[in-house]
């Protein structure tokens, strides 16, 4: 599980993790896909919980239903087997796992001012109304569910493409993916 505010470099990691996967790659399960609307954070972990973690758990097919962003509806299902290894990304994903003892928790970190602008950026100003709507919504739910703090592994992104592992070892190096 990989997890932060938005514009931290959750993405950029994930897909440096599955790159860098041995064996076969895992899935990768982007909450973007899933939540729903703008206003849809808490609903898209929680959900997952119940409609991929725990059937994938019990060996059966999961999946999650996608949202089509540019009409602001409920889109396609998305179905995933077990038996593969999964990356689940996005802002909220620990509280899909909160209580999988086998996930690794992953928390990308970042400046509030980097984050801010990477994710303007990314988004060729399609997020740019968002910003404050999203950012608010993110806040309340970490000062809720304090995410952070069930991280294994902390990855603090920095403003000159680095990256530095902050978990319990503390200070390592990362090459740059962030």
């Amino acid at each position: 599980m990989i997890d932060g505010p938005s514009g931290s470099g959750k993405s950029t990691f994930a897909d440096a993790l599955v790159r860098a996967w041995p064996g076969q790659a895992p899935d990768l399960v982007r909450l973007d896909d899933v939540y729903p609307g703008w206003y849809g954070l808490d609903a898209a972990g929680t959900g997952l919980a119940r409609t991929l973690l725990a059937q994938r758990r019990r060996g059966r097919v999961g999946g999650w239903r996608r949202w089509d962003w540019g009409a602001s509806r409920a889109a396609d299902e998305a179905r995933l087997r077990p038996g593969r290894g999964m990356v689940l990304e996005g802002c909220g994903s620990f509280a899909a796992a909160e209580h999988d003892p086998e996930a690794v928790h992953v928390w990308v970190e970042a400046s509030d001012p980097l984050r801010r602008r990477r994710a303007l950026a990314r988004d060729d100003g399609a997020f740019d109304d968002f910003w404050e709507i999203w950012d608010r919504q993110w806040r309340r739910h970490a000062r809720r569910r304090e995410p952070r703090r069930h991280a294994d592994v902390v990855v603090r992104a920095t403003g000159d493409s680095r990256v530095e592992g902050v978990g319990s070892s503390g200070g390592a190096s990362a090459p740059p993916t962030a």
